[in-house]
């Protein structure tokens, strides 16, 4: 009896569809046992998890090439050596001091002399959060305090009006401010989102690695952000 109950409301809440459902397409649906309606996401519209990368390799015991496939944790090594801070090539003829953050790679690079640079993977702006231009460190802070935006409080109203600087804070353990502008370069209590696009507009770092920044990079110092569309010649004719 149980089943035919179950049956017939899944029958009742599917019938309910206003839109046809398709493959990763949720609808709404009306819960006749609930009397409210829900979200619907048919069977198979769940996007798959990206494969983990293959490699082909020579078995000399065999004398076969075989396929490997790495591991979740081999696939975060490598992830994690990707952006880990180091010195690069950099030849350009903005001075010394000069951050320049390339949103779309998600590197940000000092300008160091004798051509090079100290380069830093970073966190970015989501998609509809991007932006792009030439700003100044107004302020830095150690530790600072988060104060979320009205804008970012309409959008996320459970979030906290005011975080005190420490481990917690999502600002991590430095700070540096840019102009009169909402965003920031600063650390992050998220480690893992380095070299991803999950910000409203701030430019985070591992904190060791705003630490590292913090020190090197005065008040007044230049930031030039490029964005996905900007003229990266800038950038282009450094790295080559």
């Amino acid at each position: 009896m149980n089943r035919l109950l179950t049956l017939a409301a899944s029958a009742a809440l599917v019938a309910a569809v206003s839109v046809p459902a398709m493959a990763g397409q949720a609808v709404r649906v009306w819960d006749p046992q609930n009397e409210r309606w829900i979200n619907y996401q048919p069977i198979g519209s769940k996007p798959k998890t990206a494969p983990r990368p293959q490699y082909r390799y020579y078995d000399p015991t065999s004398g076969k090439w075989k396929t490997y496939q790495a591991s979740r944790d081999e696939m975060r090594a490598i992830h994690e050596a990707q952006y880990r801070r180091r010195v690069v090539p950099f030849r350009t003829n903005e001075p010394v001091g000069t951050v320049i953050i390339d949103t779309a790679t998600r590197y940000l690079y000092l300008v160091e002399p004798n051509g090079q640079a100290i380069r830093y993977g970073i966190g970015v702006g989501r998609d509809g959060f991007t932006w792009n231009g030439v700003e100044r460190v107004s302020r830095k802070a150690e530790w600072p305090d988060w104060r979320p935006p009205a804008e970012m409080l309409a959008r996320q109203p459970n979030l906290p009006e005011f975080v005190p600087g420490g481990p917690e804070n999502p600002l991590g353990a430095r700070a540096l401010y840019l102009g009169s502008t909402l965003y920031r370069i600063h650390g992050t209590n998220e480690a893992w989102s380095i070299g991803y696009a999950v910000s409203s507009g701030c430019i985070r770092l591992k904190n060791e690695d705003v630490a590292d920044l913090y020190n090197r990079v005065p008040v007044g110092a230049k930031v030039i952000v490029l964005g996905v569309e900007s003229d990266r010649r800038i950038l282009t004719a450094a790295l080559e």
